[in-house]
C-alpha cells in the first residue's frame, strides 16, 4: 500500500516543485505568488486530464452492466494518485495562500506561523474541513474495511480522486460498493474535464490575456464542461441506475436509499452555486467587454488579476 501511493506522493510534489523552478526562468517577472499560482493550476490540470482518462476508460467498459461490470482502475487510480493528490492539495493551496498575501505586503506573511495556516483554514474553510474529514475519517475506515475483508471498497476513494467535485456513488447508500458501481465511479472521474479549462482562464489572465478571443472561448467551455460534467452528470446517472432496473427516471429516486439521495443533494448543491456564480462573472465579462472603451486621456490601467 504505502509503495501505491508513493505514486501520487511522488508524482504531484515533484511537478510542482518542477514548475516552480522552470516558471521563474521563462517569466522574469512574475513574482513568487504568480509562480505557485500558476504551478499549482498546471499540477491541478495535469491531475484532471488523467482522471478523465481514467473515467473514460472506465465508463467505455462497463457501460454492458453499469452495476456489475468491474475494471481495475477504478479502485486502484484513485488510491495510486487521489489520495496523495488531495494531501498534496492542501499543501499547494496554502502555499499559494501565503504567497498571494505575502506579495500584498500583508504584516503577518513575511514568515509561516499560525497565524498564517489559521488565516488560510478561516479563508478556505469548506475545502479544508472536506479535505481533513475524507483523510482523518473515511480513508481509515475504508483501509480497515479493505484489510479485514479484501473486498474493493472505493467509493470513498472516488470522492478523493475527484477533489473539489464531490459525489455519492449511486449504487450504495454507504461508504462500500461491495463489488458493484464501476461504472458510476467511472462518471465521477469525468466531473474533472472541467478543471483545465477553469485552470486555462486563470493562466490567462496570469498573462495578461483575459481580454482576448482565446479566453473569451475558455470562457465558454468553462461553462459547458462544468454543466455538463457537474450537474447534468447527476440526472443521467440517475437515468442510467434506472435503465438497468427497468425503472422510469422519476422513480430512481424511490428506488435508492434517503441517505443516498439526501448525500446527493447536499453534494449537487455547491455544484449549482458555484455554476450560477459562474454565469454571473460569465455576463459581467460580456457587459464589460460591450462598453465602449473610454478616451485615452481618462483611460485608468487596472493591473487587478482578481478571479
Amino acid at each position: 500500500m504505502l509503495q501505491v501511493l508513493a505514486c501520487g506522493a511522488v508524482v504531484f510534489p515533484g511537478l510542482f516543485f518542477a514548475f516552480r523552478r522552470i516558471l521563474p526562468c521563462v517569466f522574469r517577472h512574475w513574482s513568487d505568488a504568480d509562480v505557485v499560482l500558476v504551478s499549482e493550476r498546471l499540477v491541478s490540470s495535469i491531475h484532471a486530464i488523467m482522471a478523465t482518462t481514467a473515467g473514460v476508460i472506465v465508463v467505455s467498459s462497463c457501460s454492458g452492466d453499469v452495476i456489475n461490470d468491474r475494471h481495475w482502475l477504478a479502485t486502484y487510480f484513485v488510491i495510486w494518485y487521489g489520495v496523495p493528490y488531495m494531501t498534496y492539495d492542501i499543501f499547494a493551496m496554502y502555499l499559494s495562500h501565503y504567497h498571494r498575501f505575502r506579495v500584498k505586503g500583508h504584516e503577518d506573511y513575511k514568515q509561516h506561523s499560525l497565524r498564517t495556516v489559521n488565516s488560510f483554514i478561516r479563508r478556505e474553510f469548506l475545502l479544508v474541513l472536506h479535505h481533513i474529514a475524507l483523510l482523518t475519517i473515511l480513508l481509515p475506515v475504508t483501509l480497515v474495511r479493505e484489510l479485514s475483508s479484501n473486498v474493493s471498497c472505493v467509493c470513498f476513494h472516488a470522492r478523493v480522486c475527484l477533489l473539489k467535485l464531490r459525489a455519492l456513488c449511486l449504487s450504495v447508500p454507504q461508504f462500500f460498493r461491495k463489488d458493484q458501481g464501476d461504472f458510476f465511479i467511472g462518471c465521477l472521474f469525468l466531473t474533472e474535464l472541467s478543471t483545465p479549462f477553469v485552470s486555462l482562464g486563470k493562466i490567462l489572465i496570469q498573462l495578461s490575456l483575459q481580454d482576448c478571443w482565446p479566453h473569451k472561448a475558455n470562457g465558454g467551455m468553462v461553462l459547458f464542461t462544468f454543466f455538463m460534467c457537474r450537474i447534468a452528470l447527476f440526472p443521467y446517472m440517475y437515468w442510467m441506475y434506472g435503465r438497468h432496473y427497468g425503472i422510469p427516471l422519476y422513480s430512481v429516486p424511490f428506488h435508492l436509499s434517503l441517505a443516498t439521495n439526501l448525500g446527493n443533494s447536499c453534494i449537487l448543491a455547491p455544484q449549482v452555486y458555484w455554476f450560477v456564480l459562474l454565469c454571473r462573472k460569465g455576463y459581467r465579462l460580456y457587459k464589460r467587454s460591450r462598453t465602449p472603451e473610454p478616451s485615452p486621456a481618462v483611460t485608468v490601467t487596472d493591473n487587478s488579476k482578481d478571479d
